[in-house]
């Protein structure tokens, strides 16, 4: 590890820091932003607790939370180890949608103890994004909070990556004069991703979407499901079909690699014509991207290096700026919907085989979606 290279440099000492909105230069300055001032603000909030919305920073706030189990390509690597990416999360909120945000690493992976910790801290916040925590807690931790609190909360992981998705498929359609509903996806991998991205199709409309994990096809006919796979074997592969990867891609129309493993060659030859591959692995995706072009008119990763890169920060950024814009209490499957169109939207006329989706650090997206998600609200 050398502590002089640029990466570590630029980290040194946090990505973060918080600023003051208000003077603080005199003592009339002082009296107002704290004591005595500050103490008929707080009258007032406990006399009505929407005032906290407009006179404190929570309508613009985001708790980033995790657990460290499941960052990035790098896995369970703890929540002191996952600091500098739930830094880099709060950092593109605030660049891309002017949103505060706060990472919030937990020293735990009890489900109750998690759902516990955020809820004592919601009072705090407008909004809270979970981050880089493990299915299939991940769903439950997601659900027991949606339930309790009445701030929008998001696990990007599962949604932020959903959305882009569906964008990028979008304009893939678009591009080659076909309909959702005349497509078979296979989804490879059913983690919190996959699981998302198979709901969120079929949301939109897809013919069918074939969802394959470690132990191959999730059909109902399969021992041993976990109620999440229990819920896809129900909606998903509405023709049964069994087997592995090469069962589950031969004639599918899309291939959505979000498993970190790897997809054979051979595999992608049964593939229907004109078919699109997504592999989505980060670092490494789940084909190589030369050799996906061998099979594929359309190809997108997750990686900055190649092109059409699905990346969560097309999404996230917009969806909670539009949801805090709104005061809205939940993010709904509209307001997801409504945000891919927008990301679709984003790359209008320009739109070729290596471009489907916008560039990340285009500035129009995060405005674009915001709008299409407030609206949605």
């Amino acid at each position: 590890m050398d502590l002089q290279d640029p990466i570590f440099t630029a980290h040194e000492g946090g990505k973060l820091r918080i600023e003051s909105t208000v003077p603080l230069d005199s003592r009339e300055d002082l009296s107002i932003a704290y004591t005595p001032g500050v103490a008929r603000v707080c009258e007032a909030i406990a006399a009505d607790e929407s005032l906290a919305r407009t006179h404190t920073w929570r309508s613009n706030l985001v708790a980033v939370v995790t657990d460290g189990t499941a960052v990035l390509g790098l896995g369970d690597i703890g929540p002191a180890a996952s600091l500098p990416v739930m830094e880099g999360k709060a950092a593109l909120f605030r660049q891309f949608a002017g949103v505060d945000s706060v990472p919030i690493c937990l020293d735990t992976k009890d489900p109750d103890e998690i759902v516990a910790a955020v809820k004592a801290i919601a009072p705090s916040f407008g909004g809270i994004n979970l981050e880089d925590i493990a299915a299939p807690r991940c769903f439950e931790i997601e659900e027991r909070l949606k339930a309790a609190l009445d701030i929008p909360v998001f696990h990007d992981d599962q949604h932020g990556t959903a959305v882009v998705v569906l964008a990028a498929l979008t304009n893939a359609m678009r591009l080659q004069g076909r309909e959702l509903a005349d497509l078979t996806a296979t989804v490879i991998g059913a983690g919190a991703a996959g699981v998302a991205i198979t709901k969120i199709l079929l949301e939109a409309g897809i013919g069918d979407v074939i969802v394959c994990d470690s132990r191959g096809i999730v059909h109902s006919g399969r021992e041993n499901l976990n109620p999440v796979k229990e819920e896809l074997a129900k909606t998903s592969n509405r023709f049964g079909r069994t087997g592995g990867p090469a069962e589950a891609l031969a004639g599918a129309d899309v291939l959505i690699g979000v498993s970190g493993g790897t997809v054979a060659e051979a595999d992608l030859a049964g593939m229907a014509d004109r078919a699109i591959v997504f592999a989505l692995a980060n670092p490494n995706p789940e084909v190589e991207p030369a050799v996906a072009a061998e099979y594929a008119a359309i190809v997108a990763t997750g990686r900055s290096d190649h092109p059409n890169q699905i990346n969560n920060v097309l999404a996230f950024p917009g969806i909670f700026r539009g949801a805090l814009d709104a005061g809205a209490k939940a993010i709904t499957e509209d307001m997801k919907l409504a945000a891919a169109r927008a990301i679709a939207d984003c790359v209008g006329d320009d739109l070729a085989p290596d471009l489907i989706v916008p560039s990340p650090l285009d500035p129009r997206v995060a405005p674009a979606v915001a709008a299409a998600v407030q609206a949605a609200a």
